[in-house]
């Protein structure tokens, strides 16, 4: 239920709508660009006891949900890793408010785990794949990945009933661009929607530079080339892909420009960490630490409230003006 005296608005006139729940810090991949091996163990990065338990995290978003959020989408890490997830699915699939509960995973493990997920209540999946080519796969997973387990986990989540996915594409100069076109054509005619997406610089850790950035206007430009299509427009205030249609109605395909054509005005996603900690922006370089209302959830309504009021973030818009460079790690808050 959503109180509206305590209705989050941030400085810029952007309310909250949108929130990503990482549910654990650690994966099983290593993608050079979130967490590359040389310089991330094995090892995870919390210990059991310092990640929110599904208690905490359910009492979290019922805040959340109180003060606006519609849009709940659970990430890592790998979200797949953490032990009975479908139990967490199911408590927040029955909060009032909650339109649309999400979960994005490399699809390595959704094999076995897309009928409970289906089953608890979750509504749709975004699984991130960057290429078809399974050499090139397995290198962009940091030697951890087979490209085989993510197409069925694919195949698993269909036959679950999650009819359309979004797959997820970051694209870098030089790595997989030019895998674009049959990652197109591989997914027209399915249900599911491609996005490609902007290599941006999140984190410390992935050796960002601009010139690795394929701006989205040139991937539409060759896939257009290809295929023709037309603009969509937005299914909602915020949406951070730009729609467009297949002309000979094969489907839909999306462009997350975030380098190119920062969409920081309509921004209304906050993340909440494994650890219990608020980024108002995924560039952020520190977060709020909730953990000492999480057991109060009229304070922690109000705590939220005020710190989503002092929000200013519009970090794409000044990208290298000033300010530090330094952000959180990508897989801490999911992307």
């Amino acid at each position: 239920m959503l109180h509206p005296a305590l209705a989050a608005i941030d400085r810029r006139g952007r309310p909250l709508r949108d929130l990503r729940v990482s549910v654990i810090e650690t994966c099983n991949f290593r993608c050079p660009y979130c967490m590359p091996a040389e310089t991330h163990p094995d090892a995870p990065l919390l210990g059991a006891d310092e990640r929110l338990d599904f208690a905490r995290i359910e009492r979290a978003v019922r805040a959340f949900v109180a003060l606006g959020v519609r849009k709940v989408r659970l990430t890592g890490g790998e979200p797949l890793l953490r032990k009975d997830l479908p139990l967490l699915v199911r408590r927040l699939a029955a909060i009032e408010g909650i339109d649309d509960l999400a979960l994005t995973t490399n699809g390595s493990l959704l094999a076995r785990h897309a009928p409970a997920l289906r089953e608890a209540g979750l509504r749709r999946i975004t699984v991130s794949l960057d290429t078809l080519d399974p050499e090139r796969f397995r290198a962009l997973s940091g030697g951890r990945g087979r490209l085989e387990d993510v197409l069925e986990g694919i195949a698993a989540a269909e036959a679950a009933g999650f009819d359309a996915l979004k797959i997820n594409t970051v694209v870098q100069r030089g790595v997989n661009e030019a895998d674009a076109l049959a990652l197109a054509a591989h997914f027209r005619g399915t249900g599911h929607v491609l996005r490609f997406i902007e290599y941006m610089d999140v984190g410390t850790c992935n050796g960002w530079r601009r010139e690795n950035v394929v701006p989205s206007a040139e991937l539409r430009d060759r896939i257009h080339a290809r295929w023709p299509l037309r603009a969509l427009g937005a299914n909602y205030r915020g949406e951070v892909a730009r729609r467009h249609a297949y002309e000979d109605g094969l489907g839909e395909i999306g462009f997350v420009s975030s380098v190119s054509a920062p969409f920081c005005g309509d921004c209304h996603r906050a993340r909440l960490s494994a650890d219990g900690k608020l980024f108002t922006c995924l560039f952020a370089d520190e977060g709020h630490d909730l953990k000492p209302w999480l057991d109060d959830e009229a304070a922690l309504r109000q705590h939220l409230a005020e710190l989503w009021s002092r929000r200013e973030d519009r970090y794409s818009e000044i990208r290298g003006a000033k300010g530090s460079n330094r952000h959180i790690e990508m897989y801490v808050i999911g992307g």
